[in-house]
This record gives structure tokens, sequence and C-alpha cells, in this order.
């Protein structure tokens, strides 16, 4: 009997030693990830309020950043944008004009207007010294008296007010009109601006390479910034997503290349690199339901892919190979 239980020791030690010696080299089985393609979805609206005038992309077109999808009428803008170019050239003649200063010939013609004026009320006082001389001798009324002395105040009034409209001609424009001219300025080109940016709103454009996924407005339809006009799916970046157990995720890191493959493209693979791995631990998604996984906690992992034909789509189920390159 011990003879018989030795010779069973002993083929279960060559049995043993033989696996190790199969599988020495071996190394741990290869991993492979089991995910689905994900890229961004973009919701578009209008940053204006108005009625749509075109639409210009139907479902499943591709777009190019900076492209105009759909357009507002802009009847109502273009004339008011007109309106206040007008503004802005006048105050700016204003401006020049108040910077420039008084012409000579302004300068000069209120020369002539004091000189005028001090001529009258020289001859004003001359009569009023003629009435008041002849006061003793009865020879004038106080009625002719009073009028001289009302005709020198006027003159001599006329000739204050002439040398001080000359004064303020030679001074030239004070320094608070013309910060005033300058600020109405600014405000009527901020408003040509602001009018401009609204004509430019009026363009829907498409913030990146993209594929339209849903056109949710049409021509015809008031549009407002809390009204969603189209959903774009972008080009770029796309990635797949995936997830590993805490005993796989040591043998991934940021940066790894990896194969990807889809059903629908055998025999093809995708280049891609690991570019997130999860911090944070989390229960495994209902997409992933094999029986060993089911209520285990795992990582999320997003393998970026380089899709320059636009072959991926949304959703598709992929076979990640994470360490080798495609």
């Amino acid at each position: 009997m011990k003879r018989i239980l030795l010779i069973i020791l002993l083929l279960a030690a060559l049995a043993a030693g033989a696996w190790w010696y199969r599988h020495r080299d071996s190394g741990p089985a290869e991993l492979v990830l089991y995910g689905n393609v994900d890229f961004r979805q973009v919701t578009l609206a209008f940053n204006g309020n108005g009625p749509v005038a075109e639409v210009l992309v139907e479902e499943g077109a591709a777009v190019k950043k900076g492209e105009v999808i759909a357009r507002l009428d802009t009847g109502r803008i273009r004339p008011q944008i007109d309106q206040a170019v007008a503004q802005v050239e006048a105050q700016q003649a204003n401006l020049t004009r108040l910077k420039n200063g008084n012409r000579p010939e302004e300068i000069a013609q209120a020369r002539a207007n004091l000189a005028a004026a001090e001529a009258e009320a020289a001859n004003a006082r001359l009569q009023l010294e003629r009435q008041s001389a002849l006061v003793p001798r009865a020879a004038v009324s106080q009625q002719a008296l009073d009028n001289a002395r009302s005709a020198a105040a006027v003159a001599e009034a006329k000739v204050d007010a002439s040398r001080k409209a000359l004064d303020l001609l030679v001074a030239g424009t004070r320094a608070e009109d013309i910060q005033q001219a300058a600020a109405q300025l600014r405000a009527a080109e901020a408003q040509v601006a602001f009018l401009k940016a609204e004509l430019d709103d009026a363009d829907l454009k498409a913030p990146a390479d993209a594929t339209v996924r849903s056109r949710l407005i049409e021509p015809g339809e008031m549009a407002s910034p809390t009204r969603a006009a189209f959903s774009l799916a972008t080009n770029s970046p796309k990635w797949v997503r995936a997830y590993v157990s805490d005993m796989q995720l040591g043998r991934i890191r940021p940066g790894m290349k990896a194969q990807v493959l889809v059903d629908s493209l055998p025999g093809h693979t995708i280049p891609g690199w690991i570019g997130f791995i999860s911090s944070v631990a989390e229960f495994t998604p209902k997409t992933v339901q094999t029986e060993e996984l089911r209520t285990s906690l795992v990582y999320e992992v997003r393998v970026f892919v380089d899709d320059p034909d636009n072959v991926l789509r949304l959703g598709m189920p992929a076979t990640v190979r994470p360490g080798k390159e495609g």
C-alpha cells in the first residue's frame, strides 16, 4: 500500500514538473478589453432671437469647423447698422471740429464785431454828453436825456458781449467739450460693434468638425438661446470606453499603445492609446454582463483612437488589446 501511494505521489510530482516546464516562459495571458466607441456630442442653439431664414444641412451631413449650418432673418438688423454707422460718422466730425478749434475767419469776424460795438458805444457816449450839456439851459427834455443814457448803456453791453465772444473764440474749445464728444463717439462705435455682433450671431456655425445627428429647427420657426437647433457628434477625439478589474489595473498605464478592432471591419485594426484611467472604482456598468464581473468593482479606461476616415460610430462595440501597436 505504501508503495502504491509513493508511486502516485511520484507521478503527481512529475506532472507538476511537466506543467511548470511548459509554462515557465509563457507569462500572464494576453489582456483583452471590451467596450464601446464614445465621443463628444454638442447641442447647438442660436445666440440670438428671431425667425429662422435658412437651415443649410440635413441629418448625417459632415460639417467643418466654422461652417454656417443655419441662418436667422437679418432684415431688421442691417438698417440699424447703417443708422449706427451714420451716427459714428457724425460724432467723428463733431470731435474733429472741436479738436481743430475755431477758424481764423471766425476770429476775424469776432474782432470786427467788437470794433463795431466799440464804435457804436463811442457814438452813444458822445450823444449822452451832448444831451447832458443842454440840460442846464432846458434845451432838451428829460425824456431825451434818459433815452441817450439807455442807448449808451446798451452800447456798452454790446461791447462787453462782443469782447467775451472774441475771448472764447481765441481760447478755443474747452477740454471738457472734447472729452464729452470723444465719449459720445465711443458710445456710437460700441453700438455699431454690438449690432455687428448680432449680425454675426445670426449665422449658426459648427464649433468643430462633426456629423449632424439631429436637425431640431426648421425655416420660419422662432429661434432662441434656450432652444436647441442641432445635435452634433464631433469627429475628434474618439475613444473606446472599457473597464478593467483591480487585478488587471497594474497591466495598463496611460500612454500605452493598443489595437482596437470592431466587428464591422474584420481583420482591420485601428491604432490607439490609453489616455485615461479612472482613479475611482465603480460597480460594473450594465454594458458589462459577464457573470464573473457583474458584481465586481472596476475602473473606467478610455482608449483614444485615430479615425481619419470617420468609420467609427457612437456605441459601436469594440475590442481592445493593450500593449500592441496597430
